[in-house]
C-alpha cells in the first residue's frame, strides 16, 4: 500500500473501531486479546520469575509480546490487505476495537455512581472495588467518587486515546502491541519484592509508550472541555503544569490533573492497600466537594476527549494524505 492508502485504511479502521466499541463494548463472554495477553503473561511469570537474572527474564517477556502482539498481527494484516483492501480494513477495525474501552469504562463508572446516588454505600463500595486496587470497605461518598473519577481520568489515555494514537501511526498491529505492553505493566509492573526486577522492562516500556499520548490527551482534554468548565483556560493549564509531575507515574498525572482542574475538585490523597496506607500527591484544588455527580461529569470529559482525538487524527490524516498525494 502507498502512504495515502495506509492512512485511509487506518483512519477507516479507527472509525469502525469506535463504532464497534460504542455499540457493543467488551461483552464479558466474548474472546478478547487482553485475556489472551494475560494468560501468556501469567504463564511466563510462573516459569521465569524465579532464580537469578530476573530482570533479563522480564525483558524476554517484553520481547515475546513484541513478537506475538506486534509482529504477528502486522504480518497477518499485511497478508490480508494483499488479498482484499476492504477485508483488511474491517479486520483491522475489529482489532483496534479490542484495544479501546470507552463503553466499558463508562459502564463501570456508572455502576458505581448509581448506587452511590441512591445512598446504597455497600453496593457502591463493591462496584468501585471492581475497578480499583485500594481498600474500599470503609470509603465515604467523596472517597468512592474520587476513586472512580481517578480511574476514568487515568484510563482515558491508557485505555482509549493511547491505543488510538498507535493505531493512527501504525494501525491495528501497533495498537495491539501497545495494549499488550500496557497489560504487562498492569500485571507485573510493580515495585515490590516479586516484580521489582522481573517487571522492570514492562514498566519502563509502558512509560515510554505512554509519554506522548498522556500529554497529548491532557492537551485535547483541556481544549475541548474548558468551555464546559467553570474555570478559565489559564487556571486549568496552570494546575496541570503544577500537579501532573507529582504523580508517582510519569504519565498518569496528566489526565488526573486535567480532570481535577476542569471540575474544580481535588484528586489524590490517602489510600490504603491491604491495610497499608499510601499517601498520593494531590491533584487540583478542592473548590467543590467530591460527590457522585462528578463521576458522570468525568465520563462526559472522557467521551469529549476521545471523539475530539479521533477528529484530530482524521484531520491530520487528511493533511498528510493531501501532501503525499501532491508530492507523488
Amino acid at each position: 500500500m502507498s502512504i495515502t492508502q495506509a492512512i485511509i485504511a487506518h483512519m477507516t479502521a479507527m472509525t469502525i473501531a469506535l463504532l464497534i466499541d460504542r455499540i457493543i463494548g467488551d461483552p464479558e463472554n466474548w474472546p478478547h486479546p487482553v485475556r489472551w495477553f494475560g494468560k501468556w503473561i501469567y504463564w511466563i511469570d510462573s516459569r521465569l520469575n524465579k532464580g537469578a537474572g530476573r530482570r533479563f527474564k522480564g525483558l524476554l517477556l517484553v520481547i515475546s509480546m513484541a513478537v506475538l502482539a506486534g509482529v504477528v498481527p502486522f504480518l497477518f494484516l499485511h497478508a490480508l490487505y494483499g488479498v482484499h483492501f476492504i477485508a483488511g480494513v474491517l479486520v483491522e477495525g475489529v482489532m483496534i476495537a479490542t484495544t479501546i474501552s470507552t463503553r466499558s469504562l463508562s459502564e463501570a463508572a456508572y455502576k458505581v455512581q448509581k448506587p452511590l446516588q441512591l445512598g446504597d454505600m455497600e453496593k457502591a463500595r463493591y462496584e468501585v472495588s471492581m475497578i480499583v486496587g485500594r481498600d474500599t470497605d470503609r470509603l465515604s461518598e467523596g472517597e468512592i467518587a474520587r476513586a472512580t473519577v481517578e480511574t476514568v481520568a487515568e484510563n482515558t489515555s491508557d485505555g482509549i486515546t493511547a491505543p488510538l494514537f498507535y493505531a493512527f501511526i501504525g494501525g491495528g498491529a501497533l495498537a495491539f502491541f501497545y495494549r499488550a505492553i500496557n497489560t504487562c505493566d498492569s500485571m507485573v509492573g510493580y515495585k515490590n519484592d516479586r516484580y521489582f526486577l522481573f517487571g522492570y522492562f514492562s514498566a519502563k516500556t509502558d512509560d515510554v509508550l505512554n509519554y506522548i499520548p498522556s500529554r497529548l490527551t491532557a492537551v485535547v482534554m483541556t481544549a475541548v472541555n474548558v468551555a464546559k468548565s467553570q474555570y478559565s483556560l489559564g487556571h486549568v493549564t496552570s494546575l496541570i503544569k503544577r500537579d501532573a509531575k507529582k504523580h508517582p507515574s510519569p504519565n498518569s498525572g496528566y489526565g488526573e490533573s486535567a480532570v481535577a482542574a476542569l471540575l474544580g475538585i481535588q484528586l489524590g490523597g490517602l489510600n490504603t492497600y491491604k491495610g497499608i496506607e499510601s499517601n498520593r500527591a494531590k491533584m487540583g484544588e478542592p473548590l467543590i466537594p467530591l460527590q457522585a455527580g462528578h463521576i458522570e461529569q468525568a465520563v462526559f470529559i472522557m467521551k469529549r476527549t476521545v471523539y475530539a482525538t479521533w477528529l484530530l487524527y482524521l484531520l491530520l490524516g487528511g493533511v498528510i494524505s493531501a501532501i503525499t498525494y501532491t508530492w507523488s
